[in-house]
């Protein structure tokens, strides 16, 4: 079994808890309110805008003998750079306060997500960034077309206000071959370690994230 099919199978129950949250279910039948969807978009900026940063620390905190990791966080440097402002526009297009989003702050989940990510490459092990990686870009590839093609409909929005799902969709289904190539070279255990328990507390934070907008719905 490769790695990447290790890890996969290690998060299945949580992966699955993300899934159900009955939220995903509403924007499937395009049964959601503009506020929320704006909601979801507020949450979505307060962890892209770290995703470069979150990014350029684990590349810091690497030994030179995770330069072939180094070469791939460059690549992701390169992709994912200034994509909150993405998700700014598409509060602009659905007639939310994008600067308001700009300047304020993130509900716990998302505040707890992105401090944990932080603690796990200053005092951890910086490879659990990947984590993160394997729960949002799985999550895009499995969701995110889909649910702007009904969120499109139901809430009569224009292309422009789903710029972010929208392309993550199809973006992401490039960017998860990537991923799994490179979890397949990662070979100590430690490493293997660390990115199966971030990827547990992702699914477990980023879930809390995704049931809450129900609670709102």
């Amino acid at each position: 079994m490769t790695f990447y099919q290790t890890l996969q199978q290690a998060t299945a129950a949580e992966r699955e808890r993300l899934f159900n949250a009955p939220i995903i279910e509403a924007c499937r039948r395009g049964d959601i309110s503009r506020q929320t969807y704006l909601t979801f978009l507020a949450q979505a900026f307060y962890h892209v805008r770290h995703t470069v940063p979150l990014l350029m620390a684990t590349g810091g905190k690497l030994g030179q003998e995770y330069e072939w990791v180094r070469g791939a966080i460059k690549e992701y440097v390169e992709e994912e750079y200034g994509h909150q402002e993405w998700i700014l526009n598409d509060i602009r297009a659905c007639g939310g306060d994008a600067d308001a989003v700009r300047h304020g702050h993130p509900e716990q989940p998302i505040e707890l997500m992105v401090a944990f990510l932080y603690d796990q490459i200053a005092r951890g092990n910086p490879m659990a960034f990947f984590g993160m990686v394997q729960v949002l870009e799985g999550t895009s590839v499995a969701i995110a077309t889909t649910v702007a093609g009904q969120l499109t409909s139901g809430l009569g929005l224009p292309p422009q206000a789903m710029s972010y799902l929208s392309s993550h969709g199809a973006l992401d289904q490039e960017h998860l071959k990537f991923f799994e190539g490179l979890m397949n070279r990662v070979e100590q255990p430690e490493d293997q370690a660390a990115i199966i328990h971030s990827a547990k507390v992702v699914y477990r934070l980023y879930g809390d994230m995704l049931y809450s907008l129900t609670e709102r719905h």
